[in-house]
């Protein structure tokens, strides 16, 4: 499976390829990120997976949770990320397009405040310009819009706390 995915404004190819394992125990993946090779063994915990990479025996766990319209947090030990995957994954295409038709509406994430709002109701915006940015577990992180269009709505303020889900922007 390959597949572009986006971690905070950098576009990463990404192929995995399962080896071996047993729903009982570790799954092993050769994984490419950026044509950089690497073998993992993962097993699933509670909260998302414990990765094993064979070449060094540096282990991590990660927690992962899902949002709207591809976007994920992935919580590692001292950090959170977020990532957006493009639509490859779910077969819609090359270019992840068929994902941005018609209104875009960008949710938080992962449960945050709002630091900045970049965007008013009416302005035009370029794939991937930056909308909101919203703080969480200590990390800023400016979410951006799927594609090129005008802002219909602004849904929050800076300052203001929100719930992972909660509409920010509609892009039309």
């Amino acid at each position: 499976m390959t597949f572009d995915i986006e971690i905070n404004g950098r576009t990463r190819r990404v192929t995995l390829e399962p080896e071996r394992g047993s729903a009982a125990g570790p799954q092993r993946f050769s994984v490419r990120v950026d044509d950089q090779p690497v073998q993992v063994d993962v097993r699933a915990t509670h909260l998302g997976w414990s990765i094993l990479y064979l070449d060094t025996g540096r282990s991590v766990e990660v927690a992962l949770t899902e949002g709207r319209q591809g976007a994920w947090v992935a919580e590692l030990p001292r950090v959170a990320v977020a990532a957006q995957v493009d639509g490859r994954r779910a077969g819609r295409g090359a270019s992840g397009a068929a994902a941005a038709q018609g209104d875009q509406r960008i949710l938080a994430p992962m449960p945050g405040r709002i630091v900045k709002v970049l965007v008013k109701p009416g302005d035009e915006v370029a794939a991937r310009q930056g909308l909101v940015v919203i703080e969480a577990m200590k990390m800023e992180n400016e979410l951006t819009s799927p594609r090129a269009g005008r802002v219909r709505e602004v849904a929050v303020a800076e300052g203001a706390s929100v719930e992972a889900g909660r509409l920010l922007v509609i892009v039309e």
